[in-house]
């Protein structure tokens, strides 16, 4: 009877049941906690002086930077590049300045878009524009870090951008790095300088010494030409379109 009482009484089989849930949760209430999750994603930050150095260039004397910085997760970033030179034998330079989202598309890679800000100074007047901006970072097969981008101006002037740099290891301090840049443009902008098609190839060789990882001073060589018509501009300004330089800076982040 009990049996048939328990198979026909639908209020019997939910106490029975809720009873058996309650103590079940006790007895894993007693048992070790299990530990937090990791957070493996946090927002982090990073700024690093790539180049910072004086440049022994025949007379044109010049002090150089090149700066980058980003903030936030694995997956999306705020990056900011400030680069520029300032010539100190005579009042003039140029800077610019790029504000970019990134985001990862693939391990070791990210796409970056944003705006650039560009700005010369000299004797005359201050010449400025602006860009949006299309590109990606990141390291390729061998352990190249490389930057392509695409520039469109204010004005509708397309150019691009090439760098890679590779770090060869002597040691776990001494370290060699070559670096590569070129620059082409779709169009002339003779205020700025820029002629159409390629614009310069810049080589250059630093040798580092990392008194710590965040501190390393270098020495190195740098070796920029020009071509085209950016190298025709020059000339009709009086300017060398082949510039040799000693280097002699440090590299810093935290």
């Amino acid at each position: 009877m009990d049996n048939q009482l328990l198979t026909t009484s639908p209020s019997i089989r939910i106490v029975l049941g809720s009873f058996l849930i309650i103590i079940n949760s006790f007895a894993f209430a007693e048992e070790s906690g299990w530990p937090e999750p990791v957070e493996d994603n946090l927002p982090l930050g990073m700024i690093i002086a790539d180049q910072f150095e004086y440049r022994d260039n025949d007379g044109a004397d010049t002090l150089r930077w090149d700066m980058q910085g980003w903030y936030g997760t694995d997956t999306n970033k705020l990056w900011m590049k400030f680069e520029g030179d300032d010539q100190t034998s005579a009042n003039g330079g140029e800077l610019e300045l790029q504000a970019l989202y990134s985001r990862m598309i693939a391990p070791f890679w990210d796409l970056q878009v944003g705006l650039r800000y560009d700005r010369q100074y000299g004797s005359g007047p201050d010449q400025d524009r602006s860009f949006a901006v299309l590109g990606v970072q990141g390291l390729a097969p061998y352990r190249f870090e490389v930057e392509p981008a695409l520039f469109i101006s204010e004005d509708g002037d397309v150019s691009a951008r090439l760098v890679g740099t590779y770090d060869l290891l002597f040691s776990q301090r001494l370290i060699l790095q070559p670096r590569f840049e070129t620059n082409i443009a779709a169009s002339s902008v003779p205020r700025f300088g820029v002629g159409s098609g390629l614009n310069d190839v810049q080589l250059g060789l630093r040798l580092r010494y990392e008194v710590r990882r965040e501190f390393a001073p270098y020495i190195g060589v740098s070796w920029k030409r020009q071509y085209g018509d950016t190298a025709d501009l020059t000339r009709a300004e009086g300017g060398d379109v082949d510039n040799l330089a000693l280097v002699a800076g440090f590299r810093v982040w935290f």
